[in-house]
């Protein structure tokens, strides 16, 4: 069989009891078979997590899982953000494809010790990606797992929930999921950012650990006001939730950037405070979100992926969006789901509402990242 041949098969279920979840979802895909199963859930159902995962492995008689807990889940039966439900996406892939994998902040030289000659082969492999932000580790893993396995990493952060909140061999592990040979199925990926830029980039020169003193030389507060114009002047609070701050990717070939919030403004000092530590020297620009944006950049990002797509038929895909994404900045017939199936068509789709996005060895926000199968 060839590999583009192998179906690929997605289930969803918004019942409230896990065992009346496991028995809709088995019965959705009773006539699949799969060697590597995906399962997101809402952040209510995860202290069922262990259950769910025993019972689909005798139903689907797929033994091999990864997953997550988020603010809901997307799939191509549609999108329920903050409702009790669950996705399952089941590959069937070549078995040397991909590799389960878990662990805190050496995960990639753990990986890349015992799974030296598959590395070798597989040639920067996609890493489907799951991490918990409970965890202190979390970032060196990321960080570690893309350096050391040379992968590109697409995912996200699970709902903050005290629950084992992804799937691994035992709890407290930082970050799970399975790496994808792009040597044995082929893989296409793209972000959407929520946000656009309204600024050029610009300087810090100074700065004490999150607070911004100056913008190329001048007052961070009076360099902000300049961008934002008059429509904040009578009411500085309004930036909450509008304006932001963005961080350009180093090395990053499509003008990506990671964004951040604003968490203070004092127009006597002339500083600005935002929710991540600086150093004199970054590069930043300003940002602003809404709906009009986000909505044009989903387009941009699904049609861009349907040229490089080509005649090329999509197996399956995994989608990750933002919390604050959503209903918070798509509604109607343009959301999320709606956008990639009007552009990319009907195809198996799993993913779910997360706490932050993981792309490359970078964690977004506000940002939707997709992964499709060839």
């Amino acid at each position: 069989m060839d590999i583009s041949d192998r179906t690929f098969y997605s289930a969803t279920s918004t019942k409230k009891d896990w065992r009346d979840v496991v028995s809709e979802l088995s019965r959705k895909l009773e006539k699949g078979s799969g060697n590597l199963g995906i399962i997101y859930l809402s952040e209510d159902l995860l202290a069922s997590l262990e259950n769910v995962i025993k019972e689909l492995k005798i139903e689907t008689s797929c033994h091999k899982w990864l997953g997550a807990g988020g603010y809901g889940v997307l799939s191509n039966f549609g999108e329920f953000y903050g409702e009790t439900s669950a996705t399952v996406l089941l590959l069937d892939l070549p078995e040397e494809s991909f590799k389960v994998f878990s662990g805190n902040e050496n995960i990639g030289v753990a990986i890349k010790e015992s799974e030296t000659d598959w590395l070798e082969r597989a040639h920067m492999p996609l890493a489907i990606t799951h991490a918990d932000p409970s965890q202190p580790t979390t970032m060196e893993a990321i960080k570690n797992l893309a350096r050391e396995t040379n992968s590109y990493l697409i995912g996200g952060l699970t709902a903050a929930s005290s629950e084992s909140p992804h799937i691994s061999d035992q709890s407290g592990k930082a970050i799970s999921g399975a790496l994808l040979s792009p040597e044995t199925c082929e893989i296409l990926t793209g972000l959407s950012q929520g946000c656009s830029p309204i600024s050029e980039t610009l300087t810090i020169t100074r700065s004490q650990r999150n607070i911004i003193l100056e913008l190329d030389g001048r007052p961070a507060f009076d360099v902000l006001l300049d961008v934002t114009g008059k429509e904040f002047l009578d009411n500085l609070q309004k930036m909450g939730g509008t304006i932001f701050v963005a961080f350009p990717i180093q090395g990053s070939d499509k003008g990506d950037y990671t964004v951040r919030n604003l968490v203070g403004l004092d127009p006597q000092n002339k500083v600005i405070a935002i929710s991540e530590n600086i150093s004199d020297g970054d590069k930043l620009l300003f940002c602003r979100r809404d709906k009009e944006s986000a909505v044009k950049d989903m387009y941009r990002m699904s049609e861009d992926l349907k040229r490089r797509i080509g005649e090329k038929q999509i197996r399956g895909g995994v989608y990750i969006s933002c919390a604050a994404r959503g209903p918070n900045q798509f509604s109607g017939s343009a959301r999320e789901v709606d956008i990639i199936k009007e552009t990319l068509g009907d195809f198996p789709l799993a993913g779910f509402y997360a706490n932050g996005e993981i792309s490359r060895d970078e964690i977004y926000a506000y940002t939707g990242v997709l992964a499709v199968f060839l």
